[in-house]
């Protein structure tokens, strides 16, 4: 299959790789340019660049894949099929049809469920113990098009979005592979999502990294999880705020405020929450590397009964 691959993140990769190891003549890799990183302002390729340059598959590099360059950048490479995947940006109407087969796209949930840009961490922040991959052919909408295939994943009970988003990385590559092979041999059904049963799944904003103590533990647990290890769930303590990455639920009924240390543990501390108690595990202070809450505990002086914020 000749394709144009558009991607950005370190999501994309195993699609990206796995459609090159596939056979398939990848024209361009369509990515975001070079960003400056870390305190020294170095600028870095995005993931996808650094695998298309190793493979010899030429860049096109775009803040806005709307503008009329890029656009006929794309075109002029006449693909028979657009292959999106964590690209970070809307594709305009121009280059959805252009293409002999269309413009398909890999979704990290089983859409219709959790339809937009933060899916994986909404499905861990909500509780549930199973999502999936499902690739489909995009449209004018959000995440609307047509269904090609999808595939169930188990959540495990303690994973984290950093580790989710792996599993799935790798289960929506294989999908990829499948459903570009199906395309080229024209033995794709296309099935209409049932609007009726769409969720949502907004981006995550400074609100939703704020620890509420007065929620149930499982919730707050919950949240933790959807939110490591980026940006991270966070809480204060005697004016020192840090990030919370790794917690355990403990169904205890204990007396106390939201928030209040029940006590000091040896892996950490254990608070009190509106339902249960929370463990608190891991940690990171501002400017400080991640590390066990048993380490951060001796830095600072605390005791139980003392509040978080």
């Amino acid at each position: 299959m000749r394709l144009v691959f558009m991607g950005t993140s370190e999501f994309a990769v195993p699609a990206l790789q796995g459609l090159i190891k596939n056979g398939n003549t990848v024209l361009a890799a369509v990515t975001k340019p070079d960003r400056p990183r870390g305190r020294g302002g170095r600028t870095y390729p995005t993931p996808v660049k650094d695998i298309a340059l190793n493979n010899g598959i030429p860049v096109v590099e775009t803040k806005k894949i709307r503008e009329p360059e890029s656009i006929k950048q794309v075109e002029e490479l006449n693909p028979d099929l657009i292959v999106v995947v964590s690209f970070g940006q809307i594709i305009p109407s121009e280059l959805l049809y252009f293409p002999k087969f269309g413009c398909i796209n890999l979704h990290p949930s089983l859409l219709p469920l959790y339809r937009g840009p933060a899916p994986m961490q909404r499905a861990l922040m909500a509780g549930e113990t199973k999502t999936g991959v499902t690739t489909m052919f995009l449209d004018e909408g959000l995440d609307t098009g047509d269904i090609i295939f999808q595939r169930e994943i188990s959540i495990p009970e303690n994973c984290d979005y950093g580790e989710l988003e792996q599993v799935l990385s790798q289960a929506g590559a294989e999908l990829m592979v499948e459903t570009v092979d199906a395309i080229a041999g024209q033995q794709v059904s296309r099935r209409v999502q049932e609007n009726e049963k769409a969720t949502y799944a907004p981006l995550i904003t400074i609100e939703d990294e704020k620890i509420d103590w007065s929620w149930p533990a499982a919730r707050i647990h919950n949240q933790i999880r959807g939110l490591s290890p980026f940006p991270g769930a966070y809480a204060a303590l005697a004016n020192t705020r840090f990030k919370i990455y790794r917690t355990r639920v403990i169904k205890d009924k204990v007396k106390g405020e939201p928030g209040e240390i029940k006590e000091i543990t040896k892996d950490g501390m254990s608070i009190v929450t509106g339902a249960g108690v929370l463990e608190i595990l891991e940690v990171q202070r501002e400017g400080k590397k991640r590390m066990s809450c048993s380490n951060f505990i001796q830095g600072i002086r605390i005791k139980a009964g003392d509040r978080l914020d």
